[in-house]
């Protein structure tokens, strides 16, 4: 039985890949290179840094240069542009109906986190998270997992994470707990779940009590 769920933030809680994608398009655009867009959220999907790094090598650029140019856009983004994916509230408010805790670990800082959180009214779906603020190891580390279940003494076998990254499966199963992949199958994990959208996750998880 799935009581508790240990959730991603970026391309899982939050629909961010269309703003990260526009923003690093724009940067490039600014030092004179066109990528198309579904190729940088494949990129951006792996991770920031990998992305940056993607295009540093296929645009012959200065990885910090890019940074400094995606950042100064995606400033510009706010909260309203990367909403929660549909579905997404009705399974927080389902885990804490049904006595189980929404816990978030996270790359993302936790400014920007709360911003997001508060934009959209779900602070009060979440016991807490852990984000790059805290330094843990990052992802595919189990660290962060593992000072999650402590804290808030949940019981791995009791506990799902959710992440769209084969780094957030990775280290879901290195922290012994089960794992569900929201979106496209990956080659380099092989989650306990994998769905499409979250009223697939929902009905499993009706099931699973």
């Amino acid at each position: 039985m799935i009581r508790n769920i240990i959730w991603d933030v970026d391309g899982t809680l939050f629909d961010t890949y269309p703003s990260f994608s526009t923003s690093f398009q724009l940067a490039l655009k600014d030092l004179g290179c066109d990528v198309p867009l579904d190729w940088i959220k494949q990129q951006a999907r792996i991770s920031i840094d990998f992305c940056v790094k993607a295009l540093a090598d296929r645009c012959q650029l200065d990885e910090d240069l890019i940074g400094e140019k995606f950042d100064f856009y995606y400033s510009s983004s706010t909260a309203l542009d990367q909403p929660p994916f549909e579905g997404v509230i009705k399974i927080c408010i389902f885990i804490k109906e049904t006595g189980g805790e929404n816990l978030i670990v996270t790359h993302r800082r936790e400014t920007g986190l709360i911003e997001l959180l508060d934009t959209f009214n779900m602070n009060q779906y979440f016991s807490g998270w852990t984000t790059a603020d805290d330094s843990y190891k990052r992802k595919p580390d189990p660290e962060a997992f593992l000072v999650t279940l402590a804290k808030h003494k949940l019981a791995p076998i009791e506990t799902l994470t959710v992440g769209d990254r084969t780094i957030d499966i990775l280290a879901g199963q290195a922290a012994g707990i089960k794992t569900c992949l929201f979106g496209d199958t990956l080659p380099t994990c092989q989650p306990d779940l994998i769905v499409q959208n979250y009223a697939q996750l929902f009905e499993w998880l009706e099931k699973s009590k």
